[in-house]
């Protein structure tokens, strides 16, 4: 199971990492309204199931009182998925052994970042600048 953070864990734990994601691509970045037992037409019922979203609500609010949460984006946010595009560009343009320079103009990192990702993915290093040492 992926490290989850914050009640997506707690969700992952009493119903499973597949709703945990479905939390956060549904309603990731926003707060949410927690009843201490869910109605069967409440919208985590409908996304999860009404026995997977008892055990998140008893989980959640230890049956007790209704409760407000924020629930943390996971690997659903806008910088994640910009970010892993940037990889797959930086990790084709590292195979086609384009230079070291021209990766980082293209995808916006680091000439150091672009020779870790390199090293990362086992490619051997960039030679064909000379050293002026």
């Amino acid at each position: 199971m992926a490290a989850l953070p914050g009640i997506l864990a707690d969700i992952a734990e009493v119903a499973g990492e597949d709703a945990a994601l479905a939390v956060a691509r549904a309603r990731g970045g926003r707060q949410i309204y927690i009843p201490p037992r869910p109605a069967n037409d409440h919208w985590l019922a409908q996304l999860i199931g009404f026995e997977p979203a008892v055990a998140v609500c008893d989980r959640l609010t230890a049956g007790v009182g209704p409760r407000r949460a924020e629930v943390p984006l996971g690997s659903f946010s806008a910088y994640r998925a910009e970010s892993r595009d940037r990889y797959r560009v930086m990790d084709a343009m590292i195979r086609e052994q384009k230079s070291e320079s021209d990766i980082a103009a293209v995808t916006g990192y680091t000439t150091r970042a672009v020779r870790r990702r390199r090293a990362k993915l086992g490619q051997p290093a960039d030679t064909r600048q000379i050293s002026l040492f």
